[in-house]
């Protein structure tokens, strides 16, 4: 099984670093498949990795109150197989030829092994929680979560090609796809035996509003950034009918330039996704940029309630560095 280089984000988090190295050998220690084209493409994903920004939070939350660690490394993998699934199959919907700045596992093995792939991944999700949750409460509460994340593509999929999209549309649509799984992320590792209802419901919205910044974050540096710095085609999700805050704060104002464009549906030119482009950077961003500054400021405040313990200063500065990333 291949190591995972870990993003350099956790290199002045030292034991953070560790304990997500050892989240990777349990998702990888749970891979129990033959050798074959399947189990090349999930260890593929592996391999590419990301930020694992998700487990970090399960981590860092699970330390306010006592919990066997190991059983919390466990837990911290499912919710990190729960994501790689998910972008899996993700960008079998969208056709997505990269994922991360490399190849997507859709594009290098074909979309039969990356449903299979994906497929295989749910297996494995439900494998770690039934190994490491203690009771059927707790299984019965992650499995909302997950309805409420395949609520939220639903959601998404039912609204393409909306020309009338609004921005409340767009934000219940994110909360489901994005938000729920960082709000899952950070109250997994609790439950109602090892920490107050108090803290429970705090971490549920801290969870919840650092997922509502960061889907709108990424949504802004896909207009931000070439497609080469963002690893997706940039503009693509235009022709996908897939529309985000930057688009729609630009069609509240400017619809009659928009509307025109947007109706070409799958044919629209490379020249008029420029001209897109440009409308959205004079007028779409900088209320894009608010809106996840506003979510991002609810989290640090919910953060700043939280009891002074070591990982309280670490949530701080993780999630501070939500409006300042740039891949």
């Amino acid at each position: 099984m291949a190591h995972t280089q870990l993003h350099p984000l956790w290199i002045k988090y030292p034991s953070l670093k560790k304990d997500l190295g050892a989240v990777v050998e349990l998702i990888e220690q749970n891979i129990n498949l033959d050798e074959s084209d399947v189990k090349k493409a999930i260890i593929k994903m592996i391999e590419n990795g990301g930020k694992m920004l998700r487990p970090a939070y399960t981590l860092l939350m699970s330390s306010f109150y006592e919990i066997d660690h190991q059983r919390i490394l466990g837990l911290a993998a499912a919710i990190e197989t729960l994501h790689a699934a998910s972008l899996i199959h993700d960008d079998i919907i969208d056709d997505a030829p990269t994922r991360r700045h490399l190849p997507s596992i859709q594009q290098q093995f074909g979309k039969d092994v990356a449903v299979y792939a994906g497929d295989y991944l749910f297996v494995v999700v439900f494998r770690l929680l039934s190994k490491n949750h203690l009771d059927l409460d707790a299984i019965q509460r992650d499995i909302q979560y997950l309805n409420n994340l395949l609520a939220g593509e639903l959601n998404q999929k039912d609204a393409r090609y909306d020309f009338d999209m609004t921005i409340e549309r767009y934000l219940k649509q994110i909360d489901g796809k994005t938000a729920e799984l960082f709000a899952l992320a950070t109250t997994i590792g609790a439950n109602k035996e090892n920490a107050p209802a108090e803290f429970l419901a705090n971490a549920e919205q801290i969870g919840r509003n650092i997922g509502m910044a960061f889907q709108i974050l990424d949504d802004i540096l896909d207009y931000e950034e070439s497609s080469k710095a963002i690893g997706k085609p940039t503009l693509e999700d235009l022709r996908q009918g897939v529309y985000s805050a930057p688009l729609i704060f630009t069609m509240a104002t400017h619809k009659a330039d928009v509307l025109p464009i947007l109706q070409k549906r799958n044919d629209i030119s490379d020249d008029e996704a420029l001209v897109l482009d440009r409308l959205v950077k004079a007028h779409g961003l900088t209320p894009a940029k608010e809106l996840a500054k506003e979510y991002t400021r609810k989290a640090l405040a919910e953060i700043e309630n939280l009891p002074d313990k070591p990982a309280k200063k670490i949530l701080l500065q993780l999630t501070t560095q939500l409006l300042k990333r740039k891949n």
